[in-house]
């Protein structure tokens, strides 16, 4: 039976409650799993004599005198000593009463480093407090919490010792699958992170290897796991129409290719056309790496729900993007009779009136577009099917709301060419199938990268010169500047304005996010028709442009963009059989971070590879982008360092869930709360 106990948000001020609620504390429990940062060891003193630089120690003396001194500014200055040594104390921030606090005779216990000073050894800000003669001391390490401005280690202390006094702390999951799995008991295992005994092996605490942070990882992974799974069966309780693949459209458009699919390409078709043929709703991430052909299995995707009498639609998170889905199943689908709608914010009122009536009609068979698909004028008359490509870009709610325009609950494709680390996969994205297009069609050349310093510009301007002269297109994407749209915009206005001064006898365009649907189309397709020989670009160019000719990317300062973004915008030249190279252009010094992302593109080609990394330098966190608005995200755990504990969850959540165990939803309340959530998505 659980202990109902008041959270302490309602017990304190509205001050002090807000100030739990950032560090995401609501309740008793919350207090139980608001775990240590770090440990002080307050279980035993050492003498002042003893007392060497180095390293944080306890000790204890009397008061001998203190005075306010004035050394540049005012200082609380404390002499202190224990009968064979003394030390001097300093508090540079000091309130009136402290003076009187330190009264010569006082005993005073202090926390600190003791370091060489002016009048001998001292302590700067230590710990401290008045205390007996003989005063026990604690029996566990002190621990040190995360916390907030306002809030102290005191204050934060006193409420968790009441919590983990208060609280049962029972095991959700079963003592023999714990002693299977080899875990400590729960209650066990989060008293000994809170009060360490003085003997512990301090290295496994800090480094998160200790069996008691083990059964508190595997916990939260668990958690995350039948959060998901449940998620996934919820949808899968749904029903969707049963697509089957007719053989009509979707033969027609293979055959009408001057190409074969790839062995990928038919696997993932073939298991999404299974998925289409189900009652119930598809929710699958197709993934692969840039220039792998997803475009096309989304298309057979689209034709197996038109060849049914159903609507498609397909989303993409920028014009040019969405555009270039546009001409390009245009180009594909129209011969077989699909009536295919427009749909972006750039529209004429009547153009875009005559797409909605069209898409609301059923006349249109594929609809495609940008953000524009899932506003409130739009509705479809039976959709059937929606695409999301570039998946990571649109936040939980958007999916829903392009889904929740056909009126039922269609099937959903999202695609990604950001590919997802195995880890991640089996994490974050455990309530979705995956499929994963893992070769590129025959005749792609492997880009060659190479890292310039801004030094040698004048290198890679003779290279870009030549490159075009010979016959080949080449991008010169301008410099990402995130803090604003504006400025960015003045950036690639001024860089065009250069370049276009340096390369007197080369054409040049310009494409940026501003400018109008029709402009940016006219310059891309100049470009194709290779009327543009050189194109300065911001990075609206990083997904969905295929110019085959264009063999030489410049990147002006690579250093300030995220390993994706690198190999996304590397991924738009070598599109075609001619030999490819993507020059990355740097300006000096380097951080840290920026010289491992430069070093990682430059040493890899491999998009898993590349995206691994990045998780490993960001996070998954930062790596998940809009995903965080519906996944659980994990505090304590790593998905790279304990993938055995994450493979461990999956096989126990999937078990939970098989034998409908009642500690699921225990153990979900546990860990969530009021947090609790399925992805709906």
């Amino acid at each position: 039976m659980k202990v109902a106990v008041a959270p302490p948000a309602r017990t304190a001020s509205p001050g002090i409650a807000a100030r739990f609620e950032k560090l995401g504390i609501r309740s008793e429990l919350d207090l139980a799993l608001h775990l240590p940062l770090r440990y002080e060891d307050e279980t035993k003193l050492t003498a002042l004599g003893q007392a060497r630089s180095g390293g944080p120690v306890q000790v204890e003396a009397e008061v001998v005198e203190a005075r306010v001194e004035y050394r540049g500014r005012r200082t609380l200055v404390v002499k202190l000593a224990d009968g064979e040594r003394e030390l001097w104390v300093r508090f540079l921030n000091f309130y009136g009463s402290q003076v009187k606090q330190f009264a010569p005779g006082k005993r005073v216990r202090l926390f600190g480093e003791v370091r060489p000073g002016f009048f001998g050894d001292e302590m700067v800000h230590p710990k401290y407090r008045f205390v007996q003669k003989d005063a026990p001391l604690p029996k566990s390490l002190t621990p040190v919490y995360p916390t907030t401005a306002g809030l102290s280690q005191a204050a934060l202390r006193e409420k968790i010792a009441h919590a983990l006094d208060t609280l049962l702390l029972e095991d959700t999951i079963e003592p023999k699958a714990l002693a299977k799995l080899g875990l400590r008991p729960f209650r066990e295992s989060v008293l000994l992170l809170h009060r360490p005994p003085p003997d512990v092996d301090a290295a496994s605490l800090e480094e998160r290897t200790h069996p008691a942070w083990r059964r508190v990882k595997f916990d939260e992974l668990l958690a995350q796991q039948l959060a998901m799974r449940v998620a996934y069966r919820e949808r899968r309780a749904k029903s969707a129409p049963p697509l089957p693949d007719a053989h009509t459209l979707t033969n027609a458009l293979v055959k009408s290719l001057p190409f074969a699919l790839t062995r990928a390409q038919r696997n993932a078709h073939g298991i999404i056309a299974r998925d289409l043929a189900q009652p119930h709703p598809m929710r699958r991430l197709l993934q692969g790496d840039v220039g792998s052909g997803k475009t096309l299995v989304a298309a057979l995707a689209a034709l197996q729900a038109i060849e049914n009498g159903w609507q498609a639609a397909l989303m993409a998170p920028t014009e040019i993007l969405a555009e270039q889905h546009y001409l390009k199943l245009s180009h594909w689908l129209e011969p077989l009779g699909v009536r295919i709608a427009w749909l972006a914010g750039g529209l004429k009122a009547r153009e875009k009136k005559m797409a909605l009536a069209a898409i609301a009609g059923g006349e249109t068979q594929l609809a495609i577009g940008t953000h524009a698909l899932f506003q409130e004028d739009v509705a479809f008359a039976r959709l059937g099917l929606v695409i999301v490509d570039e998946q990571h870009r649109f936040g939980v709610e958007q999916r829903l709301a392009l889904a929740s325009k056909g009126g039922g609950e269609p099937h959903q494709l999202m695609m990604s060419a950001t590919p997802i680390p195995r880890t991640l996969s089996m994490s974050y994205f455990a309530d979705l199938d995956v499929t994963v297009i893992d070769e590129l069609p025959p005749g792609r050349t492997p880009v060659v990268t190479k890292l310039v310093s801004e030094e040698r510009r004048d290198e890679v301007i003779r290279r870009v010169r030549e490159s075009c002269r010979d016959g080949a297109q080449a991008y010169w994407v301008c410099p990402l500047i995130e803090e604003s749209e504006a400025l960015q915009l003045k950036t690639a206005i001024e860089t065009f304005e250069t370049i276009r001064a340096t390369f007197p006898d080369l054409a040049v365009g310009l494409v940026h996010g501003r400018l109008k649907a029709a402009e940016k189309a006219q310059v891309m397709t100049d470009f194709k028709a290779r009327r543009i020989q050189l194109l300065v670009a911001t990075t609206v160019i990083e997904v969905g442009v295929d110019v085959p000719n264009a063999t030489l990317m410049v990147i002006e300062h690579a250093e300030r963009m995220g390993l994706a973004q690198l190999h996304q915008l590397r991924g738009r030249v070598g599109r075609g059989t001619k030999a490819s190279l993507a020059i990355l252009l740097y300006h000096q010094p380097l951080s840290e971070a920026a010289r491992q992302r430069l070093k990682v593109i430059y040493e890899n080609d491999d998009g898993f590879e590349i995206a691994r990394q990045d998780l490993l330098l960001r996070g998954p966190g930062e790596y998940l982008g809009a995903r965080q608005s519906g996944a659980p995200l994990l505090r304590f755990a790593d998905i790279e360092r304990d993938t055995d504990l994450l493979e461990a969850a999956r096989a126990v959540a999937d078990q939970l869930l098989a034998a409908k165990s009642r500690s699921v939803a225990r153990h979900l309340d546990r860990w969530l709360g009021t947090r609790r959530f399925y992805l709906k998505a």
